[in-house]
């Protein structure tokens, strides 16, 4: 997943279901030098917009509804692999608390006036967020590839992850690379049945 830094150009997707605070909020992203590239008032249309555009970043403002506000939330988070931010006049504890089960990644009050800052904190902190999920992911991955060779091959973990590094430095392959063909090509293999299960199989009749 590509991670926007500040230095790049940002595509920006803005919701909002007052159009007066849509233009308000478009300009001030097209000041700071990104590009706008959708703004929905329909939470119906929201998320199928979000999936369309692939932005970078959205935002998402509180307007006359604190509901319509989260459903855009909601059905954005639902379908964007981006950041969400919620835009709010002043914090408001009850709303925020709402956001955040909904997904919302930060706010932005309209005390904040260095949007650009903002936005800086929030990309880098997404980036490290996928990072880190990223590092669990190929975590688990590798041992669930350990524990199907120790069952495969009836040795140790040690022997299992040395088996795995062996064949990653052999193909000049990454390890979790490896770790994932393991994994892949057990869910095609026949489970091999346990010595109790083998010795509960009748003999064939001659």
């Amino acid at each position: 997943m590509r991670m926007p830094t500040r230095t790049e150009h940002l595509r920006v997707l803005i919701a909002n279901e007052r159009l007066d605070r849509l233009a308000l909020v478009a300009r001030s992203i097209t000041d700071l030098g990104h590009e706008v590239i959708a703004r929905e008032v329909d939470a119906g249309q929201a998320g199928t917009v979000a999936a369309r555009e692939r932005p970078d970043v959205a935002l998402v403002g509180l307007g006359s509804s604190s509901d319509h506000a989260l459903e855009l939330i909601e059905e954005i988070v639902r379908e964007a692999s981006c950041p969400v931010v919620a835009l709010i006049h002043a914090p408001d504890p009850n709303f925020l608390r709402e956001a955040s089960k909904r997904g919302v990644y930060a706010y932005i009050t309209d005390a904040d006036e260095d949007w650009q800052s903002s936005l800086d904190i929030v990309l880098r902190r997404f980036a490290d967020y996928h990072d880190l999920e990223g590092a669990f992911g190929r975590r688990a991955v590798t041992e669930r590839a350990k524990g199907i060779l120790m069952e495969r091959h009836s040795v140790d973990e040690a022997t299992a992850f040395e088996m795995l590094r062996d064949r990653a430095r052999t193909g000049n392959r990454k390890l979790v690379e490896v770790a994932g063909a393991v994994v892949e090509g057990h869910l095609l293999l026949p489970r091999i049945p346990t010595a109790r299960e083998a010795s509960l199989v009748p003999e064939p009749m001659a």
